[in-house]
């Protein structure tokens, strides 16, 4: 018997389940959902969109989207369901309801 075979007990759990548990027992799922949509808005929108939004954050199921283009936020604007789809999709469940952009 190795020295990791004697400490080890029959109740221990690998810690992506312990962490997994960590997070449900303090309501963290819907926010590392939010935080992997927003560190994904590149690969969700592409460089264009992401190099031109200056600020990106999600507060009460609303995404705020502040861009440094005029014209670009007018076409997001235009397409603003394509994006909520795309988001949500991303999350794998529906975490916004709306855009706001500033």
């Amino acid at each position: 018997m190795s020295n990791a075979d004697f400490f080890r007990n029959d109740d221990e759990k690998p810690l992506g389940q312990i962490v997994s548990k960590i997070i449900k027992a303090y309501g963290l799922e819907k926010r590392m959902k939010e935080m992997d949509v927003l560190n994904g808005w590149s690969e969700m929108m592409g460089i264009a969109v992401s190099n031109r939004t200056t600020n990106l954050k999600i507060n009460n199921r609303i995404l705020y989207i502040t861009m440094d283009s005029a014209v670009m936020r007018e076409e997001l604007l235009n397409g603003k369901q394509i994006i909520l789809q795309r988001v949500n999709d991303f999350a794998g469940e529906k975490i916004i309801d709306d855009i706001w952009f500033q």
